[in-house]
């Protein structure tokens, strides 16, 4: 016997639409606002050893935009009336399989034309982390992690960027900078 509720799938999941200052200016459905490239909020988590390595995840191939691709260790949208910090620590928990301290260091803007015709245009919070554990990795997220030394991943990002999306290369050197 059905009771009528259904539950939204990740793609029918909203964004909160911001302007250029991150104020916010309405919702939208997730699809389409990469469809239209509405400016939305966002947030990208680096977790970082003791050794100063950074934690790496690649995204699963079947992601609706740059699936295969690796990544910092983990990025989403804070939901509507949702905080970015606890949307960060719902995230890592969810798609990386721990928590850990995180703090917000920068924020930036970006547009970029990806696969599957969708535009990536968002206000996106870069927050800071500390760990040392193991990932247990969620596979409808992500297919495979890493631990990489900071110089060795800007210098893959120069010489192979077509295996990194399209934020991390944006902000790599920004965070790096903004840690040291």
């Amino acid at each position: 016997m059905s009771t009528g509720l259904r539950v939204a799938t990740k793609l029918e999941e909203k964004v909160v639409l911001v302007d250029i200052n991150d104020r916010q200016i309405g919702v939208a459905e997730k699809l389409q606002a990469h469809r239209d490239g509405l400016l939305h909020r966002a947030f990208s988590v680096f977790v970082l050893n003791s050794q100063g390595q950074l934690l790496l995840q690649k995204r699963a191939q079947h992601k609706y935009h740059s699936g295969g691709l690796w990544t910092n260790t983990c990025c989403s949208h804070p939901r509507h009336e949702e905080s970015t910090l606890l949307a960060a620590h719902r995230r890592l928990q969810e798609e990386m399989g721990f928590d850990c301290e995180l703090r917000e260091i920068f924020s930036f803007v970006y547009h970029a034309q990806l696969d599957n015709d969708l535009i990536e245009h968002e206000f996106d919070h870069v927050l800071v982390g500390y760990s040392d554990r193991a990932p247990i990795l969620n596979p409808e997220e992500a297919e495979d992690w890493k631990w990489i030394d900071l110089k060795i991943l800007q210098a893959d990002l120069l010489k192979n960027p077509q295996d990194y999306t399209y934020w991390l290369r944006d902000c790599c050197d920004r965070f790096i900078t903004a840690i040291q």
